[in-house]
């Protein structure tokens, strides 16, 4: 007798062709929006940090060129076969992806306490980080939605990252803000070290291919 699974992640039904497809195509659909809007986040972001010299801003735009690259790798992803390596390579490549964003952060994050160099402040960017925190986990549950579908551990950890880019929005609004307010210029890089921990997880994860828990 062949042992069940009672995971819905690990062990769903086949999916009928016509579902299958609807979902891909959904899945790609998706990933196209989330290539669109960071591609600007990370255009108006540099813009705005190198004029107000804003590391926070800067850095936010540095993870939203990560969050375009992890996009990239799952339109690469469900542009082809399905097939369990494809999955687990595209799950590996959106961790590096996640380490590659932890590396950074902490960098920038250092180099703000270090240097003690309050940014000027940005009414655009505490606006524009608004609205980030605003679309950001819109597009991480749409991306749950179909990894789910799809039972795609590689397209949850995307969702994840979207994710991140969400609450690092709303780390830098709080940066922005209290800098604005009070000249807080601390409150951000200190902000984005408490993140470093789950960002590291995340990647690791993602390394060791690990989309489910059941076999």
């Amino acid at each position: 007798m062949q042992n069940e699974c009672t995971s819905d992640c690990c062990c769903k039904s086949a999916t009928p062709a016509k579902e299958s497809a609807a979902d891909i195509r959904a899945g790609r659909r998706i990933e196209y929006i989330s290539v669109a809007w960071t591609s600007f986040e990370a255009l108006a972001a540099v813009v705005a940090g190198v004029l107000a010299g804003s590391i926070a801003l800067i850095g936010f735009g540095a993870d939203s060129v990560i969050e375009v690259g992890s996009s990239a790798i799952l339109l690469w992803r469900l542009n082809h076969e399905f097939g369990e390596q494809r999955e687990r390579t595209a799950l590996r490549l959106v961790g590096v992806s996640f380490l590659l964003l932890a590396v950074y952060v902490g960098w920038e994050a250092v180099e703000s306490l270090v240097k003690h160099q309050p940014p000027s402040v940005s009414y655009f960017g505490i606006v524009f980080s608004i609205l980030c925190l605003i679309v950001m986990p819109l597009i991480a549950r749409a991306k749950r939605r179909i990894a789910v579908r799809l039972n795609s551990g590689a397209m949850e950890a995307d969702s994840k990252q979207s994710s991140l880019c969400g609450y690092l929005a709303a780390i830098l609004l709080c940066g922005l803000a209290l800098n604005a307010l009070f000249g807080w210029w601390w409150a951000d890089p200190v902000a984005a070290l408490v993140m470093l921990p789950i960002i590291i997880k995340e990647g690791v994860e993602g390394l060791r291919g690990e989309s489910c828990d059941c076999h």
